[in-house]
């Protein structure tokens, strides 16, 4: 479980590091190369930044709303209340406020910014279909993506992302109004290298919008394993949790109020969509986050 734990989070440094490299390239190409100066590029971070932020302080309520989740107190569901209950006190996090979705699709999802301001949300689905050991399970890895502050990483990602096709819609657009910036003489003549470094460039800002979400992505499915071996680690019983996602796999329930936009919280894809390649999905493969928990074991 440490090795697996440890493992996610070296991947999801290292997937950052490449954004924050690949936005600071662009930057630089744009602004010092074609001389363009850094305003795109601050205009575009900023810009970026504000619409985050909006999302960020209210973006739980907006999901939760959007997904049909009503809120509920512990005389309502004892049962679940006290399961999410017991859970937080183990991991050191206060007790998230408890939602359900009224839908037979199998799933669960977290969101908020920080343990303070968490919530959880169930369907009905999944609390009837699953036995205890496997509803820890799940509420657990609900929990740990609430303890390694996922949604704020994402909210993160996020705004790296919006930067990017930022940067790239305002360029071509410059471009497409003839806008041209002014390049240095000893890079006018660069020669080879400089044909060579143009072409490198603008195939980068014509294809930024797709390796960013490409790269978003991939942090979004190291989050889900990080959160099975953490979620694993908090009840001390993998099984739970494999068990509980051989569940929800064989349901293949889409869940009708979730969309593109909230896909990433949950915690199994709930639009079940079959046409989409592994390598453009939120979530890794069930079969193989299976397979890592019964490693565990």
């Amino acid at each position: 479980m440490y090795s697996q734990i440890d493992s996610n989070k070296r991947k999801t440094t290292l997937l950052i590091t490449i954004f924050l490299v690949f936005i600071i390239a662009l930057g630089w190409f744009i602004g010092d190369y074609l001389g363009y100066g850094n305003g795109i590029f601050l205009f575009a971070i900023v810009l970026s930044l504000g619409m985050t932020a909006v999302s960020y302080y209210s973006g739980d309520a907006i999901a939760l709303a959007s997904t049909g989740s009503q809120q509920i107190k512990k005389e309502d569901n004892p049962y679940v209340f006290r399961l999410v209950e017991n859970l937080s006190i183990t991991a050191g996090v206060p007790t998230p406020k408890v939602y359900i979705i009224n839908s037979p699709a199998l799933n669960a999802f977290a969101t908020g910014r920080d343990p303070e301001h968490a919530s959880i949300s169930l369907t009905t689905g999944i609390i009837s279909a699953l036995e205890n050991e496997e509803l820890e399970g799940v509420i657990a890895h609900e929990l740990s993506h609430v303890k390694n502050y996922d949604i704020r990483l994402m909210t993160i990602v996020v705004v790296l992302v919006g930067s990017i096709a930022l940067i790239s819609n305002m360029f071509f657009r410059a471009r497409l109004f003839g806008l041209g910036g002014r390049r240095n003489n000893d890079r006018e003549g660069g020669g080879q290298l400089g044909a060579i470094i143009m072409i490198v460039g603008v195939v980068l800002l014509i294809l930024s919008p797709i390796i960013a979400n490409l790269i978003k992505l991939a942090i979004s499915r190291k989050r889900e394993y990080l959160a099975d071996a953490s979620g694993a680690l908090l009840t001390r019983y993998p099984e739970g949790l494999a068990r509980a996602l051989e569940k929800i796999e064989q349901s293949n329930t889409p869940l009708p109020t979730a969309s593109a936009a909230t896909a990433h919280l949950f915690i199994s894809n709930p639009l079940k969509s079959g046409g989409i390649t592994g390598l453009f999905s939120t979530h890794p493969p069930i079969a193989d986050r299976i397979k890592k928990l019964k490693e565990m074991m």
